[in-house]
């Protein structure tokens, strides 16, 4: 059990910065219409994380 959550974490943290990552390799003009998306990606990320977390700790006081 400990394994799984331990891999969703690093599923999750290296998604991040892979998003990232791959969000600085562009053009210019992609790069100004991009910055709205990947603020809301992010944003989706820390959401899901929270979601996750939350799951996880109700899964284990059950």
């Amino acid at each position: 059990m400990k394994i799984a959550i331990i891999l969703v974490i690093i599923i999750g943290v290296a998604s991040l910065f892979v998003t990232l990552a791959l969000a600085g390799k562009n053009d210019e003009n992609y790069s100004g219409s991009t910055k709205g998306n990947i603020f809301r990606l992010t944003w989706i990320y820390v959401g899901l994380a929270v979601v996750l977390l939350g799951g996880i700790a109700l899964y284990l006081n059950i």
